[in-house]
């Protein structure tokens, strides 16, 4: 739509037939999909593409018709490593098999009014926070990486206090007891958004626990998205980090 109404001012296309295609153009139907490709003039930010459960021609198709309505960076989510391999003819896409994460066109220049730091309890949630690291960057945002600094060893994260000091807002991802975001609640003075994962034993059923404990945090200012759910979190802190700002590199 940014791109519509710059060819518009630079008058490479007349006012009535602009208009028409923002009449013609609120979604395309692919019959499997329903592309909103009015999502970025609503929300600020294009429609995401969800890996899971298509096929790697679908999502081939959805990029393609992204693409010819103007939209010049495009986020895949939980994207497989096998569909990746079948996507590398698309132009400019690359692939970050550590997060999961697909992009298409470059990543852009922060202009978040701050950073969003990024904390795990331990390398095994590095999967969930790399899908929200790369989510953030691709939203356009600052991000600073504290890995494997959980509660069983609290000095890790009492040495990175500048950052968390510092920080817009925090990301805390944790499995186990998920006590990560309590910790950092009680330090911050930002917003910080807990990120349950699946990581743990027997009793951790899959997250519920971690998800139950930060739910339940005595810290102010703690909100908390799903299980694994690194791209939710990314998502909220960069609304945000974006608050007040010129937020400009999302809606291309």
């Amino acid at each position: 739509m940014l791109l519509l109404l710059r060819q518009v001012a630079a008058q490479e296309i007349t006012p009535d037939a602009a208009l028409l295609q923002i009449r013609q153009a609120p979604f395309a139907d692919l019959g499997y999909a329903k592309i909103d490709l009015h999502r970025g003039v609503r929300q600020g930010v294009p429609e995401v593409i969800y890996g899971a459960g298509k096929t790697a021609a679908q999502i081939s198709e959805i990029v393609r018709k992204m693409l010819e309505n103007g939209q010049s960076r495009i986020l895949i989510t939980r994207l497989s490593a096998e569909k990746a391999a079948l996507l590398r003819s698309i132009p400019a896409f690359r692939f970050e098999e550590a997060g999961g994460i697909g992009l298409v066109g470059k990543m852009p220049e922060p202009d978040g009014i701050g950073s969003i730091v990024i904390a795990t309890g331990g390398t095994s949630d590095q999967h969930v926070a790399e899908e929200a690291a790369l989510t953030a960057e691709a939203l356009g945002n600052r991000v600073v990486r504290l890995y494997d600094v959980g509660v069983s060893g609290l000095h890790r994260l009492l040495s990175h206090t500048e950052e968390i000091m510092s920080a817009t807002v925090i990301i805390a991802i944790a499995g186990m007891e998920g006590a990560l975001a309590s910790v950092i609640g009680g330090l911050a003075d930002c917003p910080v958004i807990a990120v349950p994962t699946s990581v743990g034993y027997g009793a951790s059923f899959g997250g519920i626990s971690a998800l139950l404990s930060m739910l339940n945090s005595c810290a102010s200012g703690v909100s908390v998205v799903n299980i694994d759910n690194g791209f939710g979190a990314a998502y909220q802190a960069s609304m945000i980090n974006h608050i007040g700002g010129n937020h400009e590199n999302t809606v291309s």
